[in-house]
């Protein structure tokens, strides 16, 4: 008679897996809140700089009142910013960071999606959170060029491009093989993240500590969970990398044998 045994290489296998997976969700929590707590007295000391009679609030105005007689004089060029903005809106950030993560997915890397879905969804919360408490106004400008709902700071446009924008470039630098190609792409997303924030400038939506605080706080959100991950990624035994350079996870495709 031959009995079958349960528990073999497979279960083992599955289980191990599910015990990764756990390791994951208690890293990348971890990593969130340690974000979260960070990012609260940097906020707080942005908004009680702004709010008193300090230089910042004259940086402010002036900027603002100098873009915004620069926009009534070229209603072209306000015209290619109010595109622009929208162009690479949050929405557009979350489609393809959301894309992505399913193609990540289908090509056999669960973990790297969940982290880059976990990271433009926690950043989104945590900015419509800031805004509630801060619920700072937007300018106020004589024959406003454009118009947009909600309280001011920080900047959500500004904040999804720096969250979409660095998600994917740490997705995609396992695939570019010289240094070069590479200072290429964060180069491009730092012009991305430069020019959304100019938008919400120039169109008189947005103070300029707005947008540097969203874009601050964006690169924060996506750096805490990068750590987590990369925490994890160790804790597993595997070779340690610099996920500025080389990405969040440069071996998930080759595990499988499809990179």
């Amino acid at each position: 008679m031959v009995r079958f045994i349960e528990g073999g290489p497979s279960s083992s296998r599955r289980a191990d897996d599910h015990s990764a997976d756990l390791r994951l969700g208690v890293r990348l929590t971890l990593a969130l809140v340690s974000v979260a707590i960070l990012a609260v007295p940097f906020v707080v000391l942005l908004v009680l700089v702004q709010t008193s009679s300090s230089p910042l609030k004259d940086l402010d105005e002036g900027v603002a009142l100098a873009l915004h007689a620069h926009a009534l004089e070229n209603p072209g060029y306000t015209t290619f910013l109010a595109i622009g903005t929208e162009v690479f809106g949050p929405w557009t950030w979350r489609v393809l960071v959301v894309l992505t993560a399913g193609w990540l997915w289908y090509r056999g890397a669960p973990r790297l999606a969940a982290w880059a879905v976990a990271t433009i969804t926690f950043g989104g919360l945590l900015n419509l959170a800031i805004k509630g408490i801060v619920d700072r106004a937007r300018p106020d400008l004589p024959q406003p060029v454009a118009w947009a709902p909600g309280a001011s700071f920080p900047s959500g446009h500004a904040m999804g491009a720096a969250l979409g924008a660095c998600i994917l470039v740490l997705i995609a630098l396992p695939f570019l093989r010289t240094l070069a190609a590479r200072l290429a792409l964060w180069g491009a997303a730092v012009a991305v993240m430069v020019f959304v924030a100019y938008t919400r400038v120039a169109l008189g939506v947005h103070w300029t500590s707005d947008v540097i605080a969203g874009v601050a706080l964006g690169v924060v959100v996506v750096v805490g969970t990068a750590a987590g991950f990369e925490a994890w990624r160790r804790g597993e035994g595997r070779r340690p990398v610099e996920p500025h350079m080389e990405g969040v996870e440069p071996d998930a495709f080759r595990e499988d044998g499809s990179g």
